[in-house]
């Protein structure tokens, strides 16, 4: 009768979070915190009983949640758009976490509390939700605006900054300390795995997809990308990493297909079934009874996140050459707690270290902040406006003139300079190694595998081992062409600007090709030591590991074209992929009601009348019979804007009305 307490607990939970919801869009009030508040009601904890039988049915279901949320917030955030804010996302990550790190050890030193717990409180408070963020931007609509766009670079190197914190804490919970060389490997070991799954994707997955369009086929294209979402998610976990980094990785990576438009209409409605549920499984956690035990705690820890990273955010997002406003909206998106400090929390409990009460302090805290967070979001503009009010004039000068001098440090000059070749030829070196050493990792992975599915080998051990590392070598060929080419204009470069003629004279020539010799043999020599240590696992005894060298060898002499050849097409395919524009969303069609209505975008010139006057002023309207349904500035969208907005010299403003009505609004704005 399992499938019928399913079904039963199922029905609960979606018809309660219906009603609750609709009563949630009636108030105007977020339905997270609906979906919240269902799951208080129908939990374990709210008397006079529990409505849910088996709860781990429900976790099972918000799991998938947790994977289509994280997935959703890949196809939205692209790799080219990480670029764009890669820096402030690093920078205000780094901040952020160092910082909660400290304030939340401090904290839970002065409640009196052991080491383990201070720190693992820490942690748990260092780690923005990703989930709950992404839901309550979008129940706003400001998802494709800037400060938006830079909250979820910050959320991306958290999670991926979060991995790294896991690992070191279950190492620093068993040993009481932290070992550099197993910081070193966990490093390591997550760079090659995102490297190696990024660059193959993005050079697999788009044609894929751009195939499975041809079809035209919702069904095929949907049951494609759900199949890939699940399928390197499971990846993820089998190689030690959380579901919510495989999904968020090959949702950027299928950001990149032609058809992504489409894509996003199909996953939607999937996204936001299993979602509902996440958020419902996190009021089932809530036990009204510690709130009344701990409230002062709780209290206190959830001031501290709110202004805490509210703070650290805002103040790394401003060091790295963004504006008071844009900093400030971005720290009061931050400040919550979610998902990753559950697991924070889970992991102190499992491995005995930490206090019964701290796993239900997180889930109260993160739920006072998830019901805060949407109000934060709100009411960041107001907020921000009225703070830049009480700053003194002189400050906000000098702060103004900080936010343009990083952004001319950052811009440059746009020349291409020897040291932007050798920039970018490292970049290519390091990202070659990184496929090698995925290539090797994945030979010593399955080779107890081969050992089981094929006991009579020939050569028995010594002999997978050998075919193991011949196929390894074969397969890395292409990258290890392309470091040699790379590495030898890199040492001729680097000769060419360490020895100038006016200097060397008539020798110029002879020690250019001193030192590039030293450097290409020098790189030759690392690269063979690394070949050496990844194959360490798989190296076949000495006589068979000569013998596979020179076959080896007189392959690399006679392909050497055909592997150059290979590498190339295979960078100009992720180039291709990289620079070519997804296809239009397609134009919905018009209601019948709205069939005679015209839409036009002007743009707003600073000769304009509407130029510097809010729409209030305009009595657009009323003169002409148009309405304003959208302004687009500077790349952010305003949908719907109020009439208290004001229109800016280069704004480009959305208009709805007749064929006549809107001749009348252009003759108003012109």
């Amino acid at each position: 009768m399992h499938h019928v307490t399913f079904l039963q607990d199922l029905s609960v939970v979606m018809i309660i979070a219906a009603v609750v919801t609709i009563l949630f869009r009636q108030m105007k009030q977020p339905v997270v915190l609906g979906y919240i508040l269902a799951g208080v009601i129908i939990g374990p904890h709210t008397p006079p009983y529990a409505l849910i039988e088996d709860e781990h049915t429900i976790e099972t279901l918000s799991e998938l949640g947790v994977i289509f949320l994280m997935f959703a917030l890949g196809l939205e955030f692209s790799l080219k758009k990480l670029t764009k804010v890669g820096a402030t996302a690093l920078i205000a990550a780094v901040a952020e976490i160092v910082l909660m790190l400290w304030a939340g050890y401090m904290l839970g030193q002065s409640f009196g509390w052991g080491t383990m717990d201070s720190v693992f409180l820490g942690a748990i408070l260092s780690i923005s939700s990703t989930t709950i963020i992404i839901k309550a931007l979008e129940e706003i609509g400001k998802t494709k605006e800037r400060f938006a766009q830079m909250i979820f670079g910050i959320l991306i190197v958290e999670d991926i900054l979060a991995i790294l914190m896991i690992a070191m804490l279950s190492g620093f919970a068993t040993t009481g300390s932290l070992e550099l060389s197993d910081v070193g490997l966990t490093v390591g070991k997550l760079s090659t795995f995102l490297g190696v799954l990024l660059i193959f994707g993005l050079i697999l997955v788009p044609r894929l997809l751009n195939w499975v369009a041809k079809f035209k086929s919702n069904e095929m294209l949907l049951i494609t990308v759900v199949g890939l979402c699940f399928g390197v998610s499971l990846l993820a976990v089998k190689l030690g990493y959380s579901v919510a980094l495989g999904a968020f990785i090959i949702g950027a990576i299928i950001a990149e297909a032609r058809h992504i438009a489409h894509i996003e209409t199909l996953m939607h409605p999937v996204r936001d079934l299993f979602s509902a549920v996440f958020f419902v499984s996190i009021g089932l956690l809530i036990d009204p009874k510690v709130l009344t035990e701990h409230w002062s705690s709780i209290l206190i820890i959830t001031a501290v996140v709110v202004v805490g990273k509210v703070v650290t955010c805002g103040f790394g997002t401003f060091i790295s050459g963004n504006d008071m406003k844009t900093s400030m909206r971005v720290g009061m998106g931050l400040a919550q707690i979610g998902e990753f400090s559950f697991i924070i929390a889970s992991l102190g409990l499992s491995l005995k270290v930490t206090s019964g009460f701290l796993y239900p302090i997180a889930v109260a805290v993160s739920a006072l902040t998830t019901l805060l967070t949407p109000y934060l979001i709100r009411s960041s503009d107001s907020v921000v406006n009225g703070f830049t009010r009480m700053l003194p004039a002189p400050l906000m000068t000098a702060l103004d003139a900080y936010t343009r001098w990083v952004g001319t440090l950052a811009g440059g000059s746009g020349k291409k300079t020897p040291a932007t070749f050798l920039r970018k030829w490292g970049w290519q070196i390091l990202l070659n190694i990184l496929l090698i050493a995925g290539v090797f990792i994945t030979a010593a992975f399955m080779r107890d595998h081969v050992r089981r599915w094929w006991p009579t080998a020939p050569g028995g051990r010594d002999g997978i081992h050998g075919m193991l590392w011949l196929t390894a070598m074969i397969l890395s060929l292409p990258m290890l062409i392309a470091i040699v080419r790379k590495w030898q204009a890199f040492g001729m470069l680097v000769s060419e600007m360490s020895v100038t003629r006016a200097a060397a004279k008539e020798n110029t020539a002879a020690l250019r090709g001193l030192i590039s010799s030293i450097i290409f043999i020098a790189g030759c020599v690392a690269l063979f030591v690394i070949i050496l240590v990844l194959s360490s696992a798989i190296l076949p005894s000495r006589r068979l590991l000569l013998v596979l060298a020179l076959v080896l060898i007189l392959m690399t002499i006679f392909l050497w074209r055909f592997f150059a050849r290979l590498h190339s097409r295979a960078q100009f395919a992720l180039l291709e992929t990289l620079n070519e524009p997804p296809l239009p969303h397609a134009d919905p069609q018009l209601p019948s009601l709205l069939s005679h209505a015209e839409l036009i975008t002007l743009t707003i010139g600073p000769d304009s009348p509407a130029a510097g006057k809010v729409i209030s002023e305009l009595q657009l309207r009323t003169r002409t019979g148009a309405s304003i349904v959208g302004i687009e500035r500077h790349g952010e969208n305003i949908i719907n804007p109020s009439i208290s907005e004001d229109i800016r010299p280069g704004d480009s403003v959305l208009l709805i009305g007749s064929a006549e009505q809107i001749a009348k609004a252009k003759d108003a704005l012109a």
